[in-house]
């Protein structure tokens, strides 16, 4: 049996990333209808709107989904007393100190997992009581490490430190990409570029149109004294680069930032002062389609590919 189908209940070992501006119930209540297990992103949510999202996905599916919490969120209470009051299930937290709410969470009968970035920080969530940690490589789109420590070798490092479940993120968008994150040694897999370019996804039709239109060494990574993100290379993302010639402080870059530039690229469609959250793999991703058959040809690759490597030797 494997690991994560085990602790989630669900069918394949495919996590939807809770992504903001990207992952509302209508994509969350996909992943988990096609057999994976789809997340709320709550980072771009006011605790009423979240409230109103779990509400509409329980509607929506009668599968297991769960919610993606960053810690640094400012109405973190009212979001975990939203989270036990709706009876939330499964919760990954990130962007802060698993010892915070892991706890709390477990109490109220919450499964949990935590994202990080590198096998320190993976350990430290395993000694704070997590259920599994998620292992997030350079590659992604969000939750980046300050290392660049890429998913080839995060995975099986991370691996051998820890006993709990394992599940790879960062560059995987293919059964093929899934495959080799298992043999690595992950239990499963978490993947955010995919389905923000599926139907289902929030995100504005210019989004993910760009999406589907970068090319490799179209993406960066960027912000890291803020929280590291890689973007797709626009006008924003060139006024950024402007600014860090003059090496500015923190302060700064959030003035150049301003507010809601996330919001203003990803969900409203400004593909020129926007801020372009994407994965590298997104080099990969030449369609938009629904979430069912993202998760079908999934599957049907991986096993294709595992018959093709049990004869490579």
């Amino acid at each position: 049996m494997n690991k994560i189908t085990s602790l989630f209940s669900i069918q394949y070992p495919i996590i939807q990333g809770g992504m903001i501006w990207n992952s509302g119930y209508k994509l969350a209540s996909a992943v988990s209808n096609s057999g994976g297990l789809g997340l709320i992103g709550a980072g771009s949510m006011y605790p009423e709107v979240l409230r109103e999202h779990i509400q509409k996905c329980k509607k929506a599916t009668n599968k297991p989904f769960g919610v993606n919490i960053p810690m640094l969120y400012p109405n973190i209470e009212e979001i975990m007393k939203i989270i036990v009051d709706e009876g939330v299930k499964i919760v990954f937290t990130s962007a802060g100190n698993p010892k915070t709410w892991t706890s709390f969470l477990k109490e109220n009968g919450i499964i949990v997992v935590h994202v990080v970035s590198s096998s320190k920080f993976a350990l430290k969530a395993q000694e704070a009581g997590v259920d599994a940690v998620v292992a997030e490589g350079f590659e992604a789109g969000g939750h980046n490490g300050r290392e660049e420590t890429t998913t080839l070798t995060l995975i099986p490092m991370v691996k051998e430190q820890i006993s709990i479940p394992l599940i790879a993120a960062g560059g995987i968008a293919s059964g093929r990409g899934m495959l080799a994150a298992m043999v690595l040694g992950a239990d499963g897999i978490q993947m955010g570029s995919r389905f923000a370019a599926s139907v289902e996804s929030s995100a504005h039709e210019n989004f993910k149109q760009t999406i589907i239109n970068v090319k490799e060494g179209d993406t960066q990574l960027t912000l890291k004294e803020l929280a590291p993100v890689r973007l797709i290379k626009n006008k924003f993302f060139d006024d950024l680069q402007k600014l860090y010639l003059n090496c500015p402080t923190p302060d700064e870059i959030k003035t150049l930032l301003g507010r809601a530039r996330a919001k203003k690229g990803m969900f409203e469609g400004d593909l020129i002062e926007g801020e372009l959250e994407i994965g590298q793999i997104a080099g990969l991703i030449h369609e938009i389609k629904p979430v069912s058959q993202i998760i079908e040809e999934i599957i049907t690759e991986f096993k294709m590919a595992q018959a093709e490597v049990s004869g490579l030797i």
